[in-house]
Formats: structure tokens, C-alpha cells, sequence
């Protein structure tokens, strides 16, 4: 087995419309690689970034305004410059408009666990047993796997292969005793209420990773890779799930052609759960992996769990099922999470939208797992952090899921620099802070004005999907004001949107009041 490189995973965390999948059928991982290096060529064959050095609150003014009227030839603008040393606006745009934001949501939805929750909070996800154990370890009843929503279970955070959360899990048990379990093994994601997908999600987006469906109990961000590999001698070509799950059958219709080095694969998920891999792989090519989307993400991890379990010589005699946990169920083991600041930290710095609506509903749920966690009680939460802590107008935001990925995601300019004026005062601003990514530097941002005054200074959070260019955050001016912005455009002139933003960007960071 082998573990997929994170960045083919999010690479593209949001609508691309070169890289969408059939919902049904899966993307070999090459053909991602090759359009990434596209999107590189492109990113490096760029002019130098434009940008001015104002010395004054109103040559700041004429110099952004300048940019917004020449570069960009169509679409809305919405943007606001606040200082947050001196408490001033210096510029705004439309900033009480309401527009798209694309992944700048994610702002927002930090923000939201982070208040509700901490920066130390930590995950559980716990394993449970609804009888008695004998004297040789067998269980008399079921075993319950409990699901906390917590985005971490994946070899980002566990070293290892795609299952490795599940493996430690399964150890964890076998180390208490455990031998056999005479009942079912059961999958409680009831933390959270059963919407899948949210309201917004265009459907050409539901066979990509960056639209992975949502459950209070997810492995591996809901993706499963199809490894296939050549048969040796002849034989038929070996078809394998990373991570393996007992949930998914798979049929195997891939013949070996002795001499080829070349394939020709159709991988796709069929409405009764199975997987069939067909076509032909040569006897000399080496092994093709294809993602999938997983339709049903509890049932897929609790059948990686059983496999887990097998492994560490724990046997399940029942079936793998769906259940909430008995309230007599006594806890035998459990797997805690990284704390939230590194979550939402992986979450920002790569626009993972998985995560971010998992935690969307987690601040439903509290620190004290309280409540059902759905992106409707999410959505008023949010509405009441906003007016009641923020002190943003109780219209400024409207949104239908945590990332910024719905088409009927609504936020205003103003609300998002309010957000970050109260996030730079709260207790954990400064895991806030380190969550975004840094201009020329890092992740998300690494490619993006690289030799300005930005480079190392401004870090903020991006958004991009085909008709959206956002990016909001902070930038510390050259005499040490520091400045939130938020810059969103909603339209079809993109490309010159996005060099615009760069540029404002690298003038904010080159101002001083003279």
C-alpha cells in the first residue's frame, strides 16, 4: 500500500473546471498531476506584480481605486481596508454589498470554533461495547464505533497509510484485551443530522475531493483510492482499496496484457455500494491509482475498522451496520484528536472544505456534545456570534454550508472585516493568525506576490472558484499598522481580479502616513 501525496489530494479545494470528476466515476492521479503542472507554468510565466507605495490615507485612496478601474473589465467589487492600529477605514468599495465569498468562508467558520470551542479543544472518537467481555476476551453483545465529527482521522495527522487512524484504534482495542466480538460492529454518526451534501453544491462538483460528503464519522476525508496493479505470469490484475473497507465490494474486471507498459481503466461506484474496476493494464506498467468520493462515509469507515480489527486478531462475528450507541454502552477505548488550532490551521493553509464542514457543525455541538450538529443550526449560531460578539448587522452574512463552496453563500465585506477585528482581539487571535497562509511563502499563497513588501507579511485567506476571486486577512503597513482587508469580486474576469488583488495587496503593504 501507499499513501496518496496531500497535494494531489487539495491541490484544488474549490470548482476548477478543468479537474471536476463524473460524479459517478473516479480521476487517475496523473491526469491531476498533469494539470497542476499547467496551473504552475502558468502561475511562473507572470509579469512582475504591479503595485504602488502611497504615503498618505488619500494617494492609498486614488492608487487602489486606480487598480480596481484599469485591470479588471467586468464583474462586482466589493472591499474594505480598516486599520486596526488607528481604528480608521482607508478604503471601501461597495463594502455592505452582498457577494460570494467563496473559501474567504472559511474565515468565518474558524472564527466560529474557535470561540465555541477553544484552540485546545481535542477530538474523540471512542470505541464502545454494548455487553459484557468473558474471561478469553470476547465481547457478548456489539461494538460501537462513535463518531465525534472529527476531521483528523487521516494519515495527515496519524503517519502512515490512508487507514492509520483506524489501525491505532484497532490496536488500542486489542491492547485491553479484546479478542472477539460475538455481535455487530456498529457506526454511530448521529452527532451530526444526515445531510450529506449541502443546499448549494452545483452537482458537477459532487465527484470531486473538495466536495467529499459530511458525517460525524469520516476517514481518509471521505475519499477512497482504487489501486490497480498488473497480475504476475499472466494472471489477472490485482485491485485494491486504500484504505481498505469491508463496506466496499469490488469487482475486479481488469485483465493483464503481457508486454504493454500502457492501461486503459474505468473505475466507477455503483448505487449498491460496490466498486468495479474494468479495462486492461499492461503487464509493465506500474500501479494506477483513482480517487472516488465516498457516498456513504460512516459505513465506509466502520468497514475500515473491521478490516483494522482483523489485522490486530480481533474477530467480528456479526455484520457491520449503522446505529446510535446504547446508553448503557460502557467505553473501551478512544482516539483523541490534534488540538483544533492544528486542524483549523490544515484547514485554512490548503482551503480544505471537508474540514471545514465538520467543524461548522462541531461548534454546533459545543464543548459539551451537547447538541446535533447541522449546518442549519450552524447558520444561526453564526448569525448570533456575529450580531451579538462581532457587532456586525444581523444581514450582513447568509450562508448554507462552512466552506464557501455553495452557490448561495452571501457575505459583505464589512462583516468579514469586522470578524477580523474582533478574531485580532480575541483570546485566540493568535491561533487565528498562524491558521492563514503567508504571501509568497506558504501553501495556498506561496506563488503569490513573491518579491513585493507582502512577501512574509500579509497572510490571509483565499477563495476561487470559477466566478469568484476573494482573499481577506491581514497586512502590516511599513511603519507597523496593521491593517484587516477584505477583498471579494464575484464575475467572469478572474485572472485580472486576482493580479488586482495581489497588487492592492502589495500596496497596503508598502503605505505609510507620512
Amino acid at each position: 500500500m501507499r499513501s496518496r501525496p496531500h497535494w494531489l489530494i487539495h491541490r484544488f479545494p474549490v470548482a476548477c473546471a478543468t479537474c471536476l470528476l463524473l460524479a459517478a466515476g473516479a480521476t487517475p492521479l496523473t491526469a491531476q498531476s498533469r494539470h497542476g503542472r499547467r496551473q504552475r507554468r502558468h502561475a511562473t510565466s507572470l509579469l512582475p506584480l504591479r503595485y504602488d507605495a502611497p504615503r498618505s490615507v488619500e494617494a492609498l485612496d486614488a492608487d487602489l481605486a486606480s487598480m480596481l478601474h484599469s485591470r479588471v473589465r467586468s464583474g462586482r467589487w466589493g472591499i474594505m481596508v480598516v486599520s486596526l492600529t488607528r481604528g480608521d477605514t482607508l478604503f471601501e468599495i461597495n463594502p455592505d454589498q452582498s457577494l460570494r465569498p467563496a473559501s474567504t468562508m472559511k474565515l468565518f467558520t474558524s472564527a466560529l470554533a474557535f470561540d465555541r470551542l477553544g484552540p485546545d479543544y481535542e477530538f474523540a472518537t471512542d470505541v464502545l461495547r454494548d455487553g459484557p467481555i468473558d474471561s478469553a476476551g470476547g465481547i457478548e453483545g456489539n461494538l460501537v464505533l462513535r463518531g465525534d465529527g472529527d476531521p483528523s482521522l487521516s494519515n495527515r495527522f496519524l503517519r502512515g497509510e490512508p487507514d492509520a487512524p483506524m489501525q491505532a484504534l484497532a490496536r488500542a482495542v486489542a491492547a485491553t484485551g479484546v479478542r472477539r466480538v460475538h455481535g455487530d460492529l456498529v457506526g454511530d454518526a448521529t452527532a451530526f443530522a444526515g445531510q450529506a451534501i449541502p443546499v448549494g453544491w452545483l452537482h458537477r462538483y459532487l465527484g470531486a475531493s473538495y466536495a467529499a460528503r459530511v458525517s460525524a464519522l469520516s476517514l481518509n476525508d471521505n475519499l477512497v483510492w482504487v489501486a490497480v496493479s498488473p497480475g504476475a505470469n499472466g494472471k489477472a490484475a490485482s485491485v485494491a482499496l486504500e484504505p481498505s473497507s469491508s463496506a466496499l465490494p469490488v469487482r475486479n474486471q481488469v485483465r493483464t496484457v503481457a508486454g504493454s507498459a500502457g492501461s486503459r481503466i474505468i473505475v466507477r461506484a455503483r448505487g449498491d455500494g460496490s466498486i468495479v474496476a474494468s479495462g486492461w493494464i499492461g503487464s509493465r506498467c506500474g500501479t494506477r491509482l483513482y480517487e472516488l468520493v465516498i457516498e456513504d462515509p460512516a459505513l465506509f469507515t466502520v468497514g475500515a475498522f473491521r478490516d483494522a480489527l482483523a489485522a490486530a486478531g480481533v474477530r467480528v462475528d456479526g455484520r457491520i451496520r449503522l446505529g446510535p450507541t446504547p446508553a448503557t454502552a460502557i467505553k473501551v477505548t478512544s482516539l483523541p484528536s490534534p488540538p483544533l488550532a492544528r486542524i483549523v490551521a490544515a484547514m485554512n493553509r490548503e482551503s480544505i472544505n471537508h474540514y471545514a464542514e465538520l467543524l461548522f457543525r462541531d461548534a454546533v455541538r459545543g464543548p459539551d456534545r451537547s447538541a446535533v450538529g447541522s449546518v442549519d443550526l450552524g447558520a444561526a449560531l453564526l448569525r448570533r456570534f456575529l450580531t451579538d460578539k462581532v457587532g456586525a448587522p444581523a444581514n450582513a452574512v447568509s450562508v448554507t454550508d462552512g466552506s464557501g463552496l455553495s452557490t448561495l453563500d452571501r457575505v459583505t465585506p464589512r462583516a468579514m472585516v469586522d470578524l477580523l477585528s474582533y478574531a485580532d482581539r480575541a483570546s485566540w487571535g493568535p491561533a487565528f493568525h498562524a491558521s492563514l497562509p503567508v504571501a509568497g511563502e506558504s501553501e495556498l499563497l506561496r506563488r503569490r506576490m513573491r518579491r513585493t513588501p507582502a512577501q512574509g507579511n500579509l497572510h490571509a485567506k483565499t477563495g476561487t472558484t470559477d466566478d469568484v476571486i476573494s482573499l481577506g486577512g491581514y497586512v502590516t503597513a511599513i511603519d507597523g499598522e496593521v491593517l484587516a482587508f477584505s477583498f471579494i469580486y464575484n464575475g467572469s474576469d478572474r485572472w485580472n481580479a486576482k493580479t488586482t488583488i495581489d497588487g492592492m495587496g502589495a500596496t497596503l503593504a508598502s503605505f505609510v502616513r507620512e
